[in-house]
């Protein structure tokens, strides 16, 4: 059974997060990870700021090769990073693992990861990885993927609850009774978890149910 596993690491313990002495208020947002030949290209969003140039905002970088704008809309920037995989640190052991990356959220507070195990050892062999290259993870939760009562699909533990307490809660009514603030606060999670929880429980809902096989 596949287990998921969120975590947080420190603001400089990923590349990326070297933006934040530049960029204090901005929050970046993984979109994916690509394994390319020699190299790992992930696709991330800045949010939450302004920058006339934020490409000379993320140099320089240990173990980056490039870092490109690819659009932008309004205070919001897709880009683009190449690293080498020789580079040790979060992007290897997450990339060489059989470890699937769910979300990666980072502001100057440190990031909090999201990720799945496609195997029973791939988060025990992460977090062994984790320890013997010196890199500092603190886990905050894990748990394996349930599934509902007469039906085939799985939801997390955090998932099921998130989902169940917004529709207590009446946020999913019109108008809505509470707010993600209110649910997150509730929940002792930040909005982005929560707002993660709640997509992604809603993806494997409707999949399994409105979805054509």
């Amino acid at each position: 059974m596949a287990t998921e596993m969120e975590f947080t690491v420190p603001a400089d313990e990923f590349p990326l997060g070297t933006v934040f002495e530049n960029l204090p208020d901005a929050t970046v947002v993984l979109e994916r990870l690509i394994p390319h030949e020699t190299v790992t290209i992930p696709y991330f969003w800045v949010r939450g700021t302004e920058s006339e140039d934020i490409e000379r905002a993320f140099d320089p970088h240990a173990g980056v090769t490039d870092v490109r704008l690819v659009d932008s809309v309004d205070d919001e920037y897709l880009m683009r990073a190449e690293w080498m995989q020789e580079y040790d640190g979060v992007l290897s052991a997450l990339s060489e693992t059989n470890v699937t990356v769910l979300s990666g959220v980072g502001t100057a507070d440190g990031w909090r990861f999201e990720v799945r195990g496609n195997t029973p050892d791939s988060i025990p062999e992460f977090r062994t990885r984790a320890q013997k290259e010196g890199f500092s993870i603190d886990v905050v939760t894990v748990h394996r993927l349930l599934p509902i009562q007469g039906g085939g699909y799985e939801l997390t533990e955090t998932q099921r609850e998130a989902l169940v307490l917004a529709y207590e809660r009446g946020y999913f009514d019109t108008p809505r009774e509470c707010s993600l603030e209110e649910i997150a606060e509730e929940l002792g999670i930040t909005q982005q978890s929560l707002s993660s929880r709640l997509r992604r429980g809603h993806r494997r809902l409707i999949g399994e149910t409105l979805s054509s096989p």
